[in-house]
Order: structure tokens, then sequence, then C-alpha cells
């Protein structure tokens, strides 16, 4: 039983007031749209951006990369993070596996050459992702919006860094890259998932509405960065060991 919330409740009503906003009820959380003016500032920049260097680059992944963002921090998608920590993660991980392999595609990132190795930028984009899920950096991240943005653009600089590393790396060393990171999100993942309790201030309160207590929003939350999230890197890492054995029985 948890004594978290009812200890610190009325403290914790006070202190936690997340960038996507305070956290909805089912009732009305679908209104809950996000027209900050720097999103939409952002949004009309990468719009331009996008217009002027449309020769350059590739136009499906730029859009999705348009969509993505709204889903994220726009949509009530964004609001509904506030409230459960299993939507947060969902919010991270498509930061991790999704924005960031478009960022390279449609920037045609891939053909650039990065300082460091595979191994590095493994280790650095695991420990970046690991941390910020540690509670206290969490914490921080849900009560400021610096350090928010913070958390948001490590996550995508360092998934894209080790993306294009994994993409420019023999095929060996790319499905080992893969199946290290898919270990550490699998770690987490089991870590959130058998812990004895719920870790997230933040979300101590805002489960109940949804029909979720804190330790089960958690305990979801680890079940999908054990299974989905993990199993991303690992169909990556298959792809890639089939496609080098089938180049090999072509030559």
């Amino acid at each position: 039983m948890l004594t978290e919330p009812h200890v610190h409740g009325r403290r914790l009503l006070h202190d936690w007031l997340p960038y996507c906003g305070k956290a909805p009820d089912p009732g009305g959380w679908l209104t809950n749209w996000n027209f900050a003016p720097e999103l939409v500032a952002c949004l009309l920049v990468v719009v331009g951006g996008a217009y002027w260097q449309r020769e350059s680059l590739r136009a499906t992944p730029t859009y999705a990369i348009l969509i993505v963002f709204c889903l994220l921090y726009i949509s009530p998608f964004c609001a509904l993070g506030s409230a459960l920590f299993t939507v947060r993660i969902i919010h991270d991980v498509i930061l991790a596996a999704v924005f960031a392999p478009l960022l390279i595609a449609a920037f045609r990132l891939e053909d650039k050459s990065l300082p460091g190795t595979l191994t590095v930028w493994t280790a650095v984009h695991a420990i970046t992702f690991l941390a910020w899920h540690a509670p206290p950096l969490y914490e921080l991240a849900m009560r400021s919006d610096a350090v928010f943005w913070l958390m948001q653009i490590s996550i995508v600089a360092t998934a894209a860094a080790w993306w294009v590393k994994v993409i420019r790396s023999p095929s060996p060393a790319a499905a080992t890259g893969l199946l290290a990171t898919m270990v550490a999100m699998g770690a987490l993942g089991a870590l959130l998932t058998f812990a004895h309790r719920a870790y997230y201030a933040p979300h101590w309160l805002t489960t109940r509405l949804w029909g979720l207590s804190p330790i089960e929003d958690q305990q979801i939350a680890g079940i999908i960065m054990w299974a989905p999230a993990s199993l991303v890197y690992l169909i990556a890492a298959l792809t890639i060991l089939y496609r080098s054995l089938g180049n090999r029985a072509a030559a």
C-alpha cells in the first residue's frame, strides 16, 4: 500500500506543473490542446525551412516529423502525459525510436560522419535515456520547462547520433548496438514492472481518475518498455542481419 500520495498529497498538488499543463481528467482531456507561442513559432520555422530546403530534404519523413511533433507537443496526448507515467514513457520511446530516425531520414544525416564509435554512442544514448527516468531528474523535468526541453533535446540528439552510427556500421556491429540498446530498455522496463513502490511523485495524485493506482501505472509503463519498445530494436537488428545474409547469399 502506497503512503506517498496521502502523506505528501497536499504539497504535491502545488509542486507539479509540467510543461504540457495540469493533468487532465478523462472527461475533458481531448480538449487539452497546447498552442503555446513557442511551439507554434517552432512549427512555423520548421515548415518554412522545409519549404525553402525542399530540394535537399526528403519529403515523406519531413511530413512525418511535423505529424509526430504535433502529436507529442500540441495534441491532447501531451497533457495526458502529465497524468499518466505510461503515456510519458510512450512519449519518450517515440522520441528515441521514431522521431530521431525521421530526423535522420529527412535531413539525410546518415551521410554525416560523427566522432566516436558505435559503442560509445550506444552507451551515451542508453545512459541519457536511463538517467532522465531516474526519479530525481524526471521530477525536475516535470517541474521546470527548461529542464523538460533539455530532456527532450538530449534524448533526441543522442538517439539521432546513435542511429547514424548504427546505419553507418557493418551489419554485425549495428545489430550488436541495437541488441545492447534493447537490453538497456528492457532493464528499465523490468525495474519499473517489478518495483515494490511507485517511484514517480508527479503521478502519485494523477492516476486515480484514470482507474489506476500509481504503482499500476508504473507497471504498465514498465511492460511497454520491456516488450513493445524493446521489440523495435530487436526487429531492426533482425532486419539488418537478414539483409546482410541475403546480400552474402546473392554474392
